[in-house]
């Protein structure tokens, strides 16, 4: 069961929540992604929260769990195509969330996704993206920047090195940036995988994984579904997944709920994760982190 936030946080940090991948951690640590920020005095499930959501907040509640913190990067580049917000302001807002929530697992950096709609811009998918206009290169570049400049700014706080790219090549030339800016990827508790989320089910998706985690990376999947996981849950330390709400949001509201939908619903999303954990295999379901194995 997982210890109470005030115990957990006057224990050194990792202790009573090891990082992904790290000793006593043998299992995957599946994060449910949610826009509700309250949610986390309200479950003790591994929450993966915006970063956004908590700034403007006149209190910010202890945590009951596990919970790391997304920068909010793919709405910021997808509207604005660029960061509006200055990596010490992002600082001082990460460590607001560490002072009054909790210790979190990580958090992620002010990274830049490669993927086509974000790059190019235009319609995808029924929504607008202003594009950035860069490369892929330059977008890796950045993506070390920002990390190597929150770790300078803020060494004391768990910010996650993440790979950019579009193909196999690209992330391995992310990895020799890492490497040659004198970032070990292996000694980091926790490596993001970024811009593979809507491959996460495809081979194309499934190489990307496979050769990062063969680096012997502690790899942590964006945005990863069911058939995602079949594939290659086995290669990841963690994963987070929002899916929940869209599909709750073509549904009917669960048996004595009043609302129309259950899209902002913490039942369903615990139901759903639920789901996704039996769906998975059996030899694979130790790999799932459940309350338990916080």
């Amino acid at each position: 069961m997982t210890q109470p936030a005030a115990i957990r946080r006057a224990l050194p940090p990792g202790s009573s929540v090891p990082a992904p991948g790290a000793p006593g951690a043998p299992r995957m640590r599946f994060y449910l992604t949610t826009h509700k920020r309250h949610w986390i005095k309200l479950t003790d499930v591994p929450l993966f929260l915006k970063s956004e959501h908590f700034v403007n907040a006149a209190t910010l509640y202890p945590a009951l769990g596990p919970y790391a913190v997304d920068s909010g990067g793919f709405g910021e580049l997808q509207h604005k195509g660029d960061w509006t917000r200055a990596p010490r302001q992002y600082v001082q807002d990460l460590r607001r969330i560490w002072e009054c929530v909790g210790p979190y697992d990580w958090a992620a950096p002010q990274d830049w996704m490669c993927e086509e709609a974000i790059i190019e811009g235009g319609w995808f998918g029924g929504q607008y993206f202003v594009g950035t206009h860069l490369s892929v290169a330059e977008h890796q570049r950045r993506t070390v920047a920002n990390f190597l400049e929150l770790r300078s700014l803020a060494p004391d706080l768990r910010i996650a090195p993440v790979l950019q790219g579009r193909e196999v090549e690209d992330y391995e030339r992310c990895v020799e940036l890492y490497d040659k800016a004198g970032i070990d990827l292996r000694a980091e508790p926790v490596v993001g995988l970024g811009s593979v989320c809507r491959l996460q089910s495809t081979k194309k998706g499934a190489a990307i994984v496979t050769a990062m985690a063969a680096h012997g990376f502690k790899l942590h999947g964006f945005g990863f579904k069911i058939l995602g996981l079949e594939r290659v849950g086995h290669l990841l330390a963690s994963a987070d997944s929002a899916a929940w709400s869209s599909h709750a949001r073509y549904r009917p509201a669960l048996p004595g709920h009043t609302h129309k939908n259950c899209a902002n619903c913490l039942d369903y999303a615990l139901k759903w994760r639920q789901r996704v954990i039996n769906a998975i295999p059996t030899h694979r379901q130790t790999l799932l982190t459940d309350r338990s194995a916080a």
